[in-house]
């Protein structure tokens, strides 16, 4: 077998040669052949000549891994198995049972069923613990493995025997498998009188659809918050196609250019439009797509982006299968907002280390100014006004990281899990009442706050769980532990919307930025994108 596989490979080899030679054997030519061959020989001797059998595989992977770091930051090598999550991810949709669970001391517990899901429909409620999936004991599973007995085909059958508080024995449950949808649409709801708000964790097939629904679930708006803190980006049609929606016809969104690939322009269509006032956030790690939006929406001085600068990955990769479900991404190209400023921060080839712990230095505002010192300057397309390039997006209004609560303290509970274990074990015990007093978000919202013998249960389970009580640190964080921790009980309670909101509306920071501006627009928005009436 071995030996009619080199066969195969010495056959492909020689015709890549033949052909590179017809097409015109220059230089260059002739030492991208010699690298061919230098490569082919290293795996037929290790195959043929090594001391134990090999397993060629992992070598082949390692390399090609190894070749790619070489490169810029964002080439790589993504193996079939992580493919198929980073495909869902891109359809918006897996096929499973439809549970959101978190894997708590050992054993799984689901946080929530997807409504209407397959779960929901044959009974399986929040909390319940699965503790077998068909024949395999689930009490142990690492939580990367759980997706995969969980997940399969489309029709598909899978049993689970879970363990609910309060009833005796285990229950056994035959679930079909069917489409469950992954939403890149996080939280939408009117953040104040007039003001909308959606939340966009990435982009993905569905994104479009989800945003406009969201919006139109709204209603009428005449200011809008576009949320893309923490968006990695994705999909580039979706973030044109998002882009199209508020900027004028012909307005250009995204140019590319690469050495191998032609010079294209997107730019946006007529159809349907949002023509209120907005408001984009972005932190650190907005990247690529939704760098993308928010340079267009910049450059066109259609609304004000708000908080800090974003990543700077402005490289356009192609996404080549290599047949067995794993797949390379090569970057091709480069990216330009309208004005022209190159998204892709700088970095050199080979370096990946430092290219991230730069990212990580733009955490730090005294640091990160300094970095953006001596950046080139260009005009935006309408006003002319002075935006900065170099790499991101930088805001039209920069938003210090609130870092108020944040202790090693606090930090080591949720390093450790004791937070979302709390959180689970909360509602475990106090579920139904909590539904009871808090029928909806509104009254959740209103009405709950949590405890100080809530706080008391947190630092206990934290000190069996190894992490050490510190008084002073505790302090600090307090008020952060109560408003994160309603969050969390409001998402299991009513959905991710809810810790979104809670979230944003207990803290100042770009989001009380951003309903600010919306609320003075004549004074506050028109003069920072200097409209004239």
């Amino acid at each position: 077998m071995m030996r009619r596989y080199l066969m195969l490979l010495a056959g492909l080899l020689g015709a890549s040669v033949l052909a590179a030679q017809e097409a015109g054997g220059n230089q260059q030519t002739q030492l991208m052949l010699q690298q061919y061959q230098k490569l082919f020989k290293v795996y037929r001797d290790v195959a043929a000549l090594y001391v134990d059998e090999v397993d060629m595989a992992p070598l082949v992977e390692s390399a090609i891994t190894a070749m790619l770091e070489e490169l810029d930051p964002h080439s790589a090598y993504i193996g079939a198995e992580e493919m198929e999550d980073v495909q869902a991810s891109f359809d918006g949709e897996f096929s499973g049972i439809g549970v959101e669970f978190s894997l708590l001391r050992d054993t799984i517990v689901v946080a929530n069923t997807i409504a209407g899901g397959p779960s929901e429909q044959v009974g399986v409620l929040p909390n319940d613990r699965i503790v077998r999936i068909d024949t395999l004991d689930a009490v142990g599973m690492r939580m990367a493995d759980v997706p995969r007995y969980l997940r399969g085909p489309r029709g598909t059958k899978v049993a689970v025997e879970v363990v609910r508080h309060g009833v005796p024995g285990r229950l056994h449950f035959v679930i079909t498998r069917d489409r469950i949808p992954l939403n890149t649409v996080d939280a939408s709801y009117m953040a104040a009188e007039g003001i909308g708000y959606i939340k966009i964790n990435r982009f993905g097939r569905t994104t479009m659809s989800e945003f406009m629904e969201a919006y139109r679930d709204l209603g009428r708006c005449k200011g809008l918050i576009l949320d893309l803190r923490g968006n990695g980006g994705g999909l580039l049609q979706q973030a044109i196609l998002l882009a199209e929606f508020f900027l004028p016809g012909g307005s250009a969104i995204v140019s590319t250019e690469g050495r191998a690939v032609s010079p294209t322009r997107f730019e946006a269509r007529g159809g349907e439009k949002y023509r209120g006032n907005l408001v984009v956030l972005i932190d650190e790690s907005s990247a690529s797509a939704s760098e993308i939006v928010s340079g267009a929406v910049q450059d066109w001085d259609r609304g004000v982006i708000v908080g800090r600068q974003s990543f700077g990955k402005g490289l356009v990769q192609r996404q080549i299968p290599l047949g067995d479900g794993s797949t390379v991404r090569i970057t091709v190209a480069r990216y330009h907002t309208p004005s022209g400023r190159v998204i892709q921060r700088p970095y050199e080839n080979g370096n990946r280390r430092e290219y991230y712990l730069d990212h990580l230095r733009r955490y730090d505002d005294r640091v990160r100014d300094s970095l953006d010192a001596g950046a080139p300057l260009y005009e935006t397309l309408r006003t002319h006004r002075t935006v900065r390039g170099g790499g991101g997006i930088a805001p039209d209004v920069v938003v210090r990281k609130d870092t108020t609560g944040y202790t090693n303290y606090y930090a080591e509970l949720v390093r450790r899990g004791v937070v979302n274990e709390y959180a689970l074990s909360c509602l475990d015990a106090r579920r139904e009442e909590l539904k009871r007093l808090y029928p909806d978000f509104a009254a959740f919202a209103a009405g709950f706050e949590p405890s100080q013998q809530m706080l008391d249960e947190l630092v206990t389970l934290g000190c069996e769980r190894g992490v050490a009580y510190n008084d002073s640190e505790y302090l600090e964080s307090e008020s952060f532990m109560r408003l994160q921790l309603k969050a969390l009980l409001g998402q299991r309670l009513y959905g991710n919307g809810a810790f979104y909101r809670v979230m944003n509306e207990g803290r100042t920071g770009s989001y009380s930025e951003a309903v600010e501006i919306l609320r003075n627009w004549e004074s506050r928005g028109r003069l920072l994108l200097d409209i004239r009436n």
